[in-house]
C-alpha cells in the first residue's frame, strides 16, 4: 500500500503500469484519476491546500481500512495540493483484488473518501476572483452508502 501527496504533477500511465506489473497474484486492477474540471468556462486555476503529517496520515488510514475490508492485495492513493490548470490530474486511486468487485468497490469507497473527507481545501481561481469549494451533498451521500 502507498499513499503519496505531492505538489508535483505524476504520469499516470507509469504509476498504473508499475502498480499493475507488481501484482502477477491478483485478478484485478481499478485505476481511477480525478482531473481539475471548469464546470462554468471561467476557471483558471484551482489550488489545493492541506495539512502535511495530518492528510498523510488520514489517507493511509483510510486506504488501510479499504485493504482490509475488500482483502485487497495492494492500494494506491495520489493526491496533488498547489496549483493546478483545468485538465491536470488532481488523483489517482489504484485497488488489486483476486476479484473485479472487490477492486471496484475499494476503490469508489477511496474516490468517495476523498472528495468528501480527505484534509483538503480546494480554491477555484477565475476571472471573478477566487472561491473556496464548499462540500456537496451529492459527495456526502456518496459516502454514506459504506
Amino acid at each position: 500500500m502507498r499513499v503519496i501527496v505531492q505538489e508535483a504533477p505524476f504520469d499516470f500511465g507509469a504509476e498504473a503500469a508499475a502498480f499493475a506489473s507488481a501484482r502477477h497474484d491478483m485478478g484485478a486492477i481499478v485505476t481511477f484519476t480525478g482531473i481539475v474540471r471548469d464546470n462554468a468556462g471561467g476557471l483558471s486555476a484551482m489550488e489545493i491546500e492541506h495539512y502535511p503529517g495530518m492528510t498523510a496520515k488520514a489517507l493511509e488510514k483510510i486506504a488501510a481500512e479499504a485493504v482490509s475490508r475488500w482483502s485487497l492485495g495492494d492500494a494506491l492513493v495520489i493526491h496533488r495540493h498547489g496549483r493546478m490548470a483545468p485538465g491536470e490530474m488532481i488523483m489517482m486511486v489504484a485497488t488489486a483484488a483476486h476479484h473485479r468487485a472487490d477492486a471496484f468497490a475499494a476503490a469508489e469507497y477511496l474516490m468517495d473518501y476523498l472528495k468528501s473527507r480527505a484534509p483538503f481545501w480546494k480554491k477555484e481561481i477565475g476571472a471573478d476572483g477566487a472561491e473556496w469549494v464548499a462540500a456537496k451533498d451529492d459527495d456526502e451521500a456518496a459516502l454514506e452508502r459504506w
